[in-house]
């Protein structure tokens, strides 16, 4: 089989790859995700030169370096987001949580104020939840406001760090913040915009897997993870949900995905709203 073959799998070549995927990421591949995954697989036999899938396959098995299992799973994951993506999180935020959030902690004397966009993609979360914060904020320099932006595709996460978004992206965002948050940039020759400085230093991108160890314990005033454990078997779903209320502080906010619900899981969050929880 050439690289330009059609790549079609064997039962046994599927399970392996999906095994390696689940293994390094957390990821649940089932048998109806097949041809998706023969698809990306194709894909990345082209880009990197393999001569066939079984070449691909023993290149996995030899990867020392564990750079191409990295590339394999970046090849898995689906990195959909948007500016404002499910923006009724993004008001009860700004009319409801932070608002709260501020007053107890003028209370306790407490400046700190930490918040985790636990998948990131491409950086439009991150950017509109600083968006949204510094708008709520009298004045954000009386504040210690830090955002950690995490994803495991080092691929997206690149991007995210440009912060370099074409006038199209920046649609679905209120009016008063694409003048505010951005600067007209050359983008590739095209018209574009920079998000501006006052946004990008809140925000610290890195590199992460979230079935493994994580570097931080917290705690985190709002974490959001949304559209992600969707993509786990129940009981990664449960662990990680149980991680995610270790790391919040009495009060904090757990933001899922509109397609997700922790119904069905043993968890102590309070529910609030459809895919908002409260510690």
């Amino acid at each position: 089989m050439t690289s330009s073959a059609p790549t079609r799998f064997t039962v046994a070549d599927f399970e392996r790859i999906t095994e390696i995927v689940y293994r390094h990421s957390g990821i649940h591949l089932p048998a109806g995700k097949r041809h998706l995954v023969e698809t990306r697989i194709a894909r990345r036999i082209r880009a990197g030169g393999f001569g066939s899938l079984e070449d691909y396959l023993s290149a996995l098995a030899d990867d020392v370096s564990g750079e191409e299992v990295r590339l394999l799973v970046d090849a898995m994951t689906t990195n959909l987001t948007s500016f404002n993506r499910e923006s009724l999180h993004f008001s009860f935020i700004a009319e409801t949580a932070f608002p709260a959030l501020l007053a107890q902690k003028r209370k306790q004397g407490d400046q700190r104020i930490r918040v985790w966009s636990a998948a990131c993609s491409t950086g439009e979360e991150p950017y509109t939840l600083a968006m949204y914060l510094l708008k709520a904020m009298e004045n954000p320099r009386l504040w210690d406001l830090k955002i950690l932006a995490t994803d495991i595709s080092t691929q997206v996460l690149d991007v995210a760090r440009q912060g370099l978004y074409s006038t199209e992206r920046l649609a679905p965002l209120p009016i008063d913040f694409r003048q505010r948050f951005f600067q007209p940039c050359d983008r590739n020759g095209k018209n574009g915009f920079s998000v501006a400085p006052e946004v990008r230093q809140l925000i610290s991108f890195r590199n992460l897997n979230l079935v493994n160890n994580w570097p931080f314990t917290g705690p985190f005033d709002f974490i959001f993870c949304r559209n992600v454990m969707i993509y786990f078997d129940e009981p990664t779903q449960q662990r990680l949900v149980q991680r995610f209320w270790e790391c919040l502080p009495p009060g904090g906010y757990l933001f899922t995905g509109h397609a997700e619900s922790l119904n069905g899981m043993q968890h102590r969050f309070r529910f609030v709203e459809p895919t908002i929880y409260q510690k």
